[in-house]
């Protein structure tokens, strides 16, 4: 389904990726690694946020390389930022409406909220303000994803910046959007609960891909690591590890 070939990112005088070279066609394919690994900036490549130095991107048998964001978007792409945009003046039934297309019915929006968790009748008239918290958010970015229905669904560390309680919340709404979506997920994160879920994981280490297995086999990896006193795996600072 999506193919990095020999991609590389170079900026302000840093090799950011390295002759990435990637197949990636499972279900659900986590990223992860420590901080400074290029895990972000691999998926704004695949999204075309940012133009790869080097390398060709294959989506579905297609070059989409030279692809700007939309065209991706309508090949069936989607992305979610680690802070989701507000947008004054628009409604959370709005913005499900555009992502749902002419064809979404009002019972299907109503059910995608419903998927992540929010009450349909407290949340379709919300406006997208600060009166919203970040797990409220990252939820309806969820469900926005859900309804657009795409084939690859990318989100760069949905758990980042929401509280305990929100994130317990989130692991259930992921399991969910898994299992009834039709699309494919690549999802960056370093919580054990989201990475254990996933069909395969990519460990990223210093912009190259260290692993990309099975997600219990590269769990075992990262919990051996651990049990050896580096947490590096998981992206915690002040930690070296060469292995």
């Amino acid at each position: 389904m999506l193919e990095l070939q020999n991609i590389s990112f170079h900026a302000d005088d840093k090799d950011i990726l390295k002759d990435i070279n990637l197949k990636i066609d499972d279900k659900f394919v986590a990223i992860t690694g420590p901080n400074g690994s290029g895990k972000s900036t691999l998926l704004k490549v695949i999204m075309g946020i940012i133009t790869p130095t080097s390398g060709k991107i294959i989506f579905d048998g297609q070059d989409i390389t030279d692809l700007p964001v939309n065209e991706r978007a309508n090949l069936g792409m989607s992305f979610a930022f680690q802070q989701p945009v507000r947008f004054k003046g628009l409604k959370v039934i709005d913005l499900l409406k555009i992502a749902a297309g002419p064809e979404g019915t009002s019972a299907q929006i109503r059910s995608y909220l419903k998927a992540v968790g929010l009450c349909p009748m407290d949340y379709l008239n919300r406006e997208i303000n600060d009166t919203l918290s970040g797990g409220e958010m990252k939820r309806i970015e969820i469900a926005m994803a859900a309804a657009r229905g795409g084939k690859l669904s990318l989100f760069d560390e949905p758990e980042a910046g929401i509280d305990l309680w929100s994130f317990q919340s989130l692991i259930e709404v992921f399991e969910n959007l898994r299992n009834v979506t039709n699309g494919n997920i690549l999802i960056i994160s370093h919580q054990e609960r989201i990475l254990e879920i996933a069909d395969k994981i990519i460990y990223l280490k210093d912009g190259t891909v260290d692993r990309y297995d099975e997600s219990a086999k590269i769990m075992d990896e990262l919990n051996m690591r651990r049990k050896g006193g580096c947490d590096c795996a998981f992206g915690q600072k002040g930690v070296s590890c060469n292995g």
